[in-house]
């Protein structure tokens, strides 16, 4: 094993068998991400971000930029407040385990016209607007950037994501967005709390493109504080599975444009506030329009009151990638056990079960460049 605080590049051969067998654990939409299953270790020895245009080597900017496959670890704990939005290229996985890494008080991270990221055991809370300006997003391109929004992280026209075991709090707009065209995505294992727009999937009502969308979001846990979205999803094909649902004041899913929304094995504690206690939330359609919409639920507990209407809970359509949902073994049974979330580096999951070590059949054609 490389020591601690040593910079640059490592053979993945010491810790393929350790930190890279996290590129075969995921389920969903989301399960062919590879993130830099085929690149080498970078690790991240220095918390600073002063350099947009030519980030040095060592800092998270210069792994996140590079063409080639890399598999991002951190020497230490660190907190890394972001200058600007940090722009993720192809083949990347952001692997925080090991280390208490915080990204905070500053920007987010941006997944932008990209393909095959890994997101995994960061904390990402209080997550600031930022100006813009000009900012690299690979080793040969940097452009201007306009103000970003806020969000923890931005999806943005990219495919085969992963976003695992965060814990997400308190930004300036959405915790998740994923938007304008993107797909193949799961979001599994998070610690969600103190938010209003938590998970937002899909554009707008006018961005018909979206209705390619498939999202898995999966074992997490919708926390204190939180207010709506969770998700709220446009035009696409979305499986919110095994979640647990403590706390919302509004509402916990929401959509619009006809989406398409399987709800398996999540439990509902409805809030204290008689008129927030349904689960779902239509908007900007009357009911003679969204009964019609394909909204299933089933193996679902609801708690104080939680429910959900049956009129819309109509048998969904069946559309490409359906047979990707996978065997979650949906059952609000497993959701009453005891949700401890834990934010250590240990290989557990947001129920404190240790990973499924699972194997599934990634698309042996797109592995990506070879580093």
């Amino acid at each position: 094993m490389p020591q601690r605080g040593s910079v640059g590049l490592i053979s993945e051969v010491q810790l393929e068998n350790d930190h890279k067998r996290l590129a075969w654990c995921a389920k969903g939409f989301g399960r062919n991400a590879i993130g830099g299953l085929r690149g080498k270790i970078y690790i991240v020895t220095d918390a600073s971000d002063d350099d947009l245009l030519k980030p040095r080597r060592g800092i998270l900017r210069f792994g996140a930029t590079r063409n080639k496959p890399l598999w991002i670890i951190f020497a230490c704990d660190m907190v890394i407040k972001l200058q600007q939005e940090l722009m993720i290229n192809s083949y990347k996985t952001i692997d925080a385990r090991g280390a208490n890494v915080h990204i905070a008080y500053g920007a987010g991270l941006t997944i932008q016209f990209v393909q095959h990221v890994i997101i995994h055991n960061l904390h990402i809370h209080d997550i600031q607007p930022s100006s813009g300006g000009n900012i690299r997003d690979s080793e040969d391109h940097w452009g201007i950037r306009t103000q970003s929004d806020g969000d923890g992280v931005s999806i943005f026209g990219s495919s085969n994501v992963w976003v695992d075991h965060l814990s997400m709090s308190n930004c300036v707009d959405g915790l998740i967005d994923a938007v304008s065209g993107s797909t193949a995505i799961t979001i599994s294992n998070c610690h969600l709390t103190r938010h209003n727009d938590v998970i937002l999937l899909g554009h707008s009502d006018s961005f018909a493109e979206d209705a390619k969308m498939q999202v898995t979001v999966a074992y997490n846990h919708f926390g204190r504080g939180l207010v709506q979205r969770m998700p709220r999803c446009r035009w696409g094909f979305f499986h919110v599975v095994n979640n647990d649902y403590t706390h919302w004041i509004m509402y916990a899913i929401g959509g619009s444009q006809h989406p398409t929304i399987i709800s398996q094995g999540n439990r509902f504690l409805g809030p204290p506030n008689r008129a927030a206690k349904e689960v779902t939330h239509r908007d900007y359609a009357p009911e003679s329009m969204w009964k019609n919409w394909n909204w299933r639920s089933e193996e679902r507990e609801h708690v104080a009151c939680a429910h959900i209407p049956r009129r819309g809970a109509c048998k969904p359509r069946r559309k490409e990638g359906w047979q990707c949902l996978g065997n979650f073994g949906a059952s609000s049974s497993k959701v009453r056990r005891s949700i401890a979330w834990r934010s250590s580096s240990k290989d557990v999951d947001v129920l404190g079960q240790p990973y499924e070590r699972i194997w599934p059949d990634k698309n042996p054609n797109d592995r990506g460049p070879s580093s």
